[in-house]
């Protein structure tokens, strides 16, 4: 019983003190609430007047007149008694007071606690001593966009009685706070005996007894349902822990079959968890094979995951509204790059992610070459039109044929410009953006004679023959404005690098179930060995001068290349032992 009375005193007293508490809050909150109802009915009557006069107003047209004086008329409608109405331009300047004659000598009522809150929010209200008149009163004021209306009423005896709160709700909630006083009397003691039973169903329970045939009496009443969820916790926390088996074991597959290699340390840097990947992964890091996964830590390549986690050693980790502490950098080995990423979780474990990202880091690199390449090749072009035009802007008595002549050679150079620009927007099109290019069924052999006819006038200039042997019925898969380039920019090249006379032949030599083969050549001179191998590189050339002079863009057959690849093709190029160029390239069927 000293234990029941222990309790049940403590809970008592617990109850009482909060119940205290909310009684107060209860009371400060409806006292509070009392007031501003209070407040708010007056202010409502004294909106309800600046209202009445900012009508007046308009109607009247007292603006416009300046005949403030007719505001007179509305002191005898007003509902309360001793109200003072101001009106006052949106300067502060007080144009119109029924409590003062004359207002050219009263200051300027902007900086008024009232008149600012109106300015900023519509309106405003205040509590305090009248400058001009040397009255207490609670001031309203109102932004009626052009001026400002201003009630006020005398803050005196009725007024203070008007916004006193009653207190009667007082003696209510005395009287409630004293009957619950004798209800948490009686409930203390019935909830004592409550968790007297409940304690020693809870020890049973604890030491792994027989529980299902404890006291009849829970059966009837709250403690029942405790007891029926005990039993129910049990069950639950032995299927969870099969589950968490279970998810261990999919979380170990899983970290198996990754291609990142990851692994997790205790904060003393011991492996908790590692795939196979990570150890393969630092194999290839280090010059040292192991399979120690904890060997990260001797590896030189490490040195920055070291020092981040002994830094975050000693410190306590806040991850509320912050993200954990990670650090992420790459490193080159054997030409192949690694992406290292650790994370320190609020236990002071911590992950080690690495990735390969040969392939992005190495295409990184590539555009980054090729953002240097465009800027060069967009150099030559703009320098040769920047210094045609100023040629003809500081000589303007130069002839018009040379002026002619320039102009012609500035235009051909925006015309290199402008094919320039389309070929690096349709590289890049193709590379990054190739998903977004519409393949549909298409006839070869139309698209093919369109380009010989659209560079008919070139080839007769040069006095070239342009043969095509392909099927009618040859069918691909693929998109008519790529297949359009990548013959145009074989012809082109070959217009442009194989020297007159030349015969090109275009011919399908060869089908399968799923592709079509083709072979484009060309009876020109061909190129020396050591350069085939990197001709589909982007700007490159074999002689530069010759090049720039045949008006190329060097992305002609790196658009080839790539075109093809997006038709799931593949694309070879050799020397003809008789002379000229040879490419061998595939396109997907239907």
């Amino acid at each position: 019983m000293i234990v029941q009375r222990t309790f049940r005193r403590r809970i008592f007293i617990n109850f009482f003190v909060v119940f205290s508490i909310f009684t107060l809050a209860v009371l400060l909150y409806q006292y509070d609430r009392e007031k501003s109802y209070r407040t708010g009915q007056l202010e409502n009557i004294l909106d309800n007047i600046s209202e009445v006069t900012y009508r007046y107003i308009e109607h009247k047209q007292i603006f416009e007149s300046g005949d403030f004086k007719s505001l007179d008329t509305l002191k005898t409608l007003l509902p309360i008694e001793n109200t003072r109405l101001t009106v006052m331009d949106m300067t502060g300047k007080v144009v119109y007071d029924s409590f003062v004659e004359d207002v050219e000598p009263v200051e300027n009522h902007l900086k008024r606690p009232e008149v600012q809150k109106a300015l900023y929010s519509g309106k405003g209200s205040s509590i305090r001593l009248s400058a001009t008149t040397n009255q207490k009163f609670y001031y309203y004021a109102k932004n009626c966009k052009k001026y400002f209306v201003r009630t006020a009423a005398v803050y005196n005896v009725d007024i203070v009685k008007f916004l006193k709160t009653e207190r009667i709700f007082l003696t209510f909630v005395v009287f409630l706070f004293l009957l619950m006083w004798l209800l948490l009397h009686f409930t203390t003691r019935r909830l004592s005996e409550f968790i007297v039973k409940l304690k020693d169903f809870a020890l049973k329970a604890g030491q792994n007894e027989d529980i299902s045939k404890m006291d009849s009496n829970f059966q009837d009443n709250e403690l029942g349902v405790i007891r029926k969820q005990i039993i129910q916790i049990y069950d639950n926390l032995k299927t969870t822990k099969d589950q968490l088996t279970s998810e261990k074991e999919k979380l170990y597959g899983h970290l198996q079959v990754l291609r990142e290699g990851i692994s997790i340390f205790s904060p003393e840097k011991y492996k908790i968890l590692a795939n196979s990947h990570f150890i393969q992964f630092i194999n290839m890091i280090s010059d040292k094979s192991t399979i120690s996964a904890e060997h990260i830590f001797s590896i030189p390549e490490f040195s920055k995951v070291v020092e981040f986690v002994d830094q975050y050693r000693d410190k306590d980790i806040q991850t509320q509204n912050k993200e954990l502490p990670q650090i992420e950098y790459t490193i080159e080995k054997s030409e192949k790059f690694f992406q290292i990423r650790c994370i320190i979780f609020v236990d002071k474990s911590f992950e080690v992610l690495i990735s390969d990202v040969t392939r992005p880091e190495k295409q990184r690199l590539l555009k980054q070459q090729l953002t240097s390449n465009i800027a060069h090749e967009l150099k030559t072009p703009l320098s040769s039109i920047k210094g045609y035009l100023e040629t003809i802007l500081n000589n303007p008595n130069i002839p018009s044929d040379k002026q002619t002549y320039f102009l012609e050679k500035a235009f051909a150079q925006s015309e290199r410009l402008t094919d320039l620009l389309n070929d690096i927007s349709l590289l890049n099109n193709i590379e990054d953006a190739g998903g977004l290019f519409e393949f549909k069924s298409l006839m070869l052999k139309p698209v093919i004679r369109d380009v010989v006819e659209n560079l008919k006038s070139r080839l007769t200039e040069r006095n070239m023959d342009c043969v095509v042997d392909v099927d009618s019925d040859a069918v691909v898969n693929g998109n008519e404005s790529l297949l359009f380039s990548v013959f145009q920019n074989l012809i082109e090249n070959s217009i442009n690098y194989a020297g007159n006379g030349t015969r090109i032949a275009i011919r399908k030599y060869l089908e399968d179930e799923k592709f079509y083969y083709f072979q484009y050549s060309d009876s020109g001179s061909g190129i020396p060995e050591e350069h085939l191998p990197r001709i589909f590189e982007r700007f490159y050339r074999i002689d530069y001068g010759r090049s720039r002079e045949n008006g190329g863009t060097g992305l002609g057959l790196s658009i080839v290349k790539n075109a093809v690849m997006l038709h799931k093709g593949e694309i070879s190029v050799k020397n003809r032992p008789e002379g000229g160029l040879e490419f061998l390239f595939s396109l997907a069927k239907k």
